[in-house]
C-alpha cells in the first residue's frame, strides 16, 4: 500500500494526501537529475533496434548525457530561455530526448500531433509563438513550413520558424550547434528555473473550435510523477517496472506516463508501429500496459472472432461470463464460490492465458483512460489476471486527478484522487477538482479560464457523475453531452455508447436525441472485424457498404442494441438507428487524436440521416 495511505472524504470532497510538496527547485531536469543520482547505471530507457525486435539498454548517465548534448544544441541555436519547441513526431526514444533537453535548455515544449492539419499547425505557431519545429518526416516538415508561411503572410511581426526534420539528421544538426557550449552554461540555465515556470504548453483535442493551450508548469509535471510512482509504488517505482508506450507523446495521457518512468526505477520503450504492438509487447515484456478502452475492447473482440464458431466460440464466450463472473465475486465478502473458482481455473487453461499472452509475459496490470472502459470489460480482464486501474484525467490535470489502486480497484470506477488531488460533485452533478497537478489557467485566453474555474478555484472538469462514501468516483458522462429529449428526460450517452462498441461488428456509436422525442444512434461498422464475423456466421464476404443493409447484420445489431438498452429505462433507450457506411476516423476529421467522437462534427456531417431519423416511423429494436 502506499505511504500516503487511504483517501478519504474532507468537507464533502474526495481527498488525498500529498507525499511531499514540491518546492521552488522541482523541475523536469531536476527530476531526470534525480533519477541519474540514484541509479546513473541502470537502465532508464530500452530502445528498440531496427531489424528484429531486440532491445538496447540506455543508461539512465547516458541517457542524461544525450539530453544535455541535445540541450546545448538548443541553447547554441540562440534559443533563449522561456521559448518555445514543438515536437511533432510519433512515440519514440528520439521524442522524449527532445522532450528532456527542450526543459534542460529552460525552454517550453509545444506538442503538435502528426495528424493535425495545416491550419491547426498555424494556429498553435501563432498562439505559442513557437520559434522551431522538430519533425518526424520531411514530408511534415513541409506541411510546417507551409503553415509558418501563412503565419507569416498574416502576422508579418510574427519571429521567423525554424524546421527541422528527424529523418534529415535534426539532432545531428542540433547538437552541432551547441558545441561552444560549456556544460556550466547549460547547468545554469537548467539552475535558473524554478518550479513556478513552464514545462510545456499541451494544445486540447479540440472537439470544437480552436484547440486550448494549457499551461503545464514544473511544478505540476515533476510534482505528480514524483508523487505519482510512490503513490502506487509495487506498480510504478520498482526496479521490475517496464513499460512501452505506444500511444502519442503529443497527448498528455502518454506524456504523464512518460514522466512517471523518468521518477521511477524501472525502463521506458517506445513503439511506434500498431502493426508491430503484438510483438513488441512479447519482446519488451512490460509489467504494465497503458491502454485506451478501445485497444482493450478491439482486443476483446479480436479474441471472440478468433475462436470462430461452434464449439470454440462457445468455449470463449462461457470463458469471459466466468471471468467476469469471478472478478464480481472478488468483490464480495465471501469471494467466488468453489464451484465458480472450478470453472475459472478450467477457464484459465483453455481461454485465458493466450490473452495474457498477447499483452506479453509479464504484464499484471493495464492503466485506462482516455475514455470510460465500462464495468463489463474492466471485470472480463480482471477475471482472466489483468487489472484494469481505471483512472481519470485531462489535458487540464496534466494526468490523472485519480486512479483505481492496486490494493483496492472498484470496476466501473475510476479510482479516488490521487497525490494530494480533491474531487466533489457540485450541484449539477459535475465533478470538480483541484490540486498540485491541475492547471491554473489556458494560454492567452482569459476568457476560458473565467469559464473554467468556480468562483473559490476549483476546476469545472465538463464531466459529471458521482462519488462514493470511500472517495472513490464514477463518471457517467459529459456535461455537454448530456442529452434532454423533447419529454425532459437526461440521457448520458455514454452509458449506452460504451455497451453498443462492445459488439465486435461496432466500430463507432454516437448516441442522439437531443430535443427530440426518443434516443436513436448513429453506428459504423469495424472494417476488421467484419470478415471473421461474416466468416463465423456462414455468410459471403462482402464490403462495409453492402453489410450495412444486409438483412443478417442489421438483426445482429437489433439484437446488440436491445441488449444495451436493458441497462436503461425505456425513456432513454434507442428506439432506431442508421447505419453509417464511413466510419469516425481522424483522417476524416470525426475523432480527435485520443479517439474522442468529435460529436458536434460527427452531427454536421449527418445532419441529413439525422433529420430522416426524426421524421421517419421506422420502429427499433425489441426485446
Amino acid at each position: 500500500m502506499s505511504v500516503a495511505g487511504k483517501p478519504s472524504i474532507i468537507d464533502d470532497a474526495a481527498t488525498s494526501n500529498v507525499i511531499s510538496e514540491p518546492d521552488q527547485s522541482w523541475t523536469v531536469p531536476w527530476l531526470l537529475a534525480d533519477r541519474i543520482a540514484r541509479t546513473p547505471d541502470s537502465p532508464i530507457i530500452e530502445r528498440k533496434a531496427a531489424l528484429g525486435h531486440s532491445w538496447a539498454k540506455v543508461t539512465a548517465r547516458g541517457f542524461g548525457d544525450d539530453v544535455a548534448r541535445v540541450a546545448s544544441g538548443l541553447m547554441g541555436m540562440g534559443l533563449e530561455p522561456g521559448q518555445r519547441v514543438s515536437i511533432m513526431a510519433h512515440t519514440s526514444y528520439e521524442w522524449t530526448l527532445l522532450d528532456m533537453a527542450v526543459a534542460r535548455a529552460g525552454l517550453v515544449s509545444v506538442p503538435i500531433y502528426e495528424t493535425d492539419s495545416a491550419s491547426q499547425v498555424q494556429w498553435i505557431l501563432q498562439d505559442a509563438d513557437v520559434r522551431l519545429v522538430i519533425t518526424e518526416s520531411a514530408a511534415l516538415a513541409e506541411l510546417v513550413r507551409g503553415a509558418a508561411a501563412a503565419r507569416a503572410a498574416a502576422h508579418p511581426d510574427a519571429a521567423e520558424v525554424r524546421v527541422l526534420s528527424l529523418d534529415r539528421d535534426a539532432l545531428t544538426t542540433i547538437s552541432a550547434e551547441g558545441r561552444t557550449v560549456s556544460r556550466a552554461d547549460l547547468d545554469e540555465r537548467s539552475d535558473a528555473l524554478n518550479a513556478d515556470d513552464l514545462y510545456s504548453i499541451i494544445y486540447t483535442s479540440g472537439t470544437t473550435g480552436n484547440p486550448k493551450g494549457v499551461e503545464i508548469t514544473h511544478r505540476m509535471a515533476a510534482g505528480l510523477a514524483w508523487n505519482g510512482v510512490r503513490w502506487i509504488p509495487d506498480l510504478l517505482f520498482s526496479p521490475d517496472t517496464r513499460l512501452l508506450l505506444f500511444l502519442p507523446l503529443a497527448h498528455s495521457y502518454a506524456r504523464c506516463l512518460e514522466l512517471l518512468s523518468i521518477a521511477g526505477n524501472g525502463v521506458l520503450g517506445h513503439t511506434p508501429d500498431v502493426a508491430t504492438l503484438l510483438p513488441d509487447l512479447k519482446s519488451f515484456g512490460p509489467s504494465y500496459v497503458l491502454a485506451v478502452p478501445r485497444v482493450l475492447e478491439k482486443i476483446y473482440n479480436a479474441a471472440d472472432a478468433k475462436a470462430g464458431g461452434g464449439f470454440k466460440l462457445k468455449t470463449f464466450r462461457w470463458a469471459a461470463k466466468v471471468a467476469i463472473e469471478y472478478s464480481r465475486a472478488l468483490d464480495m465478502p465471501a469471494g467466488p464460490s468453489r464451484r465458480l473458482a472450478a470453472a475459472h481455473a478450467m477457464a484459465d487453461r483453455l481461454v485465458y492465458r493466450t490473452i495474457r499472452d498477447l499483452l506479453g509475459p509479464n504484464a499484471r496490470y493495464a492503466i485506462s483512460g482516455g475514455g470510460p472502459l465500462g464495468e463489463r470489460l474492466g471485470h472480463f480482464y480482471r477475471g482472466l489476471g489483468l487489472a484494469i486501474l481505471e483512472g481519470y484525467g485531462l489535458t487540464e490535470t496534466l494526468g490523472p486527478i485519480s486512479v483505481n489502486l492496486d490494493w483496492r480497484n472498484k470496476v466501473g470506477t475510476v479510482g479516488p484522487p490521487v497525490c494530494g488531488g480533491r474531487a466533489r460533485v457540485s450541484a449539477d452533478g459535475e465533478i470538480e477538482v483541484r490540486g498540485m497537478s491541475v492547471f491554473s489557467h489556458y494560454h492567452n485566453n482569459p476568457a476560458a479560464d473565467a469559464e473554467a474555474f468556480t468562483p473559490d478555484g476549483w476546476f469545472r472538469t465538463g464531466d459529471i457523475g458521482s462519488i462514493d462514501s470511500d472517495g472513490w468516483i464514477r463518471i457517467t458522462g459529459r456535461k455537454k453531452e448530456l442529452i434532454v429529449t423533447a419529454g425532459g428526460k437526461n440521457v448520458a450517452p455514454a452509458i449506452l455508447e460504451d455497451r453498443l462498441r462492445g459488439h465486435p461488428l461496432i466500430s463507432q456509436v454516437l448516441v442522439i436525441g437531443d430535443g427530440e422525442p426518443f434516443i436513436s444512434a448513429l453506428i459504423t461498422l469495424d472494417r476488421e472485424m467484419l470478415p471473421g464475423w461474416l466468416h463465423n456466421h456462414g455468410l459471403p464476404e462482402m464490403g462495409v457498404v453492402e453489410a450495412s443493409t444486409n438483412p443478417q447484420v442489421l438483426a445482429a445489431l437489433d439484437r446488440a442494441v436491445a441488449r444495451t438498452n436493458r441497462a436503461v429505462s425505456r425513456a432513454e433507450s434507442i428506439r432506431t438507428y442508421r447505419v453509417l457506411t464511413n466510419d469516425f476516423t481522424e483522417a476524416n476529421g470525426l475523432l480527435t487524436p485520443s479517439l474522442k467522437v468529435k460529436r458536434n462534427q460527427v452531427m454536421k456531417e449527418y445532419a441529413d440521416t439525422i433529420a430522416d431519423i426524426y421524421a421517419s416511423t421506422r420502429k427499433g429494436p425489441q426485446e
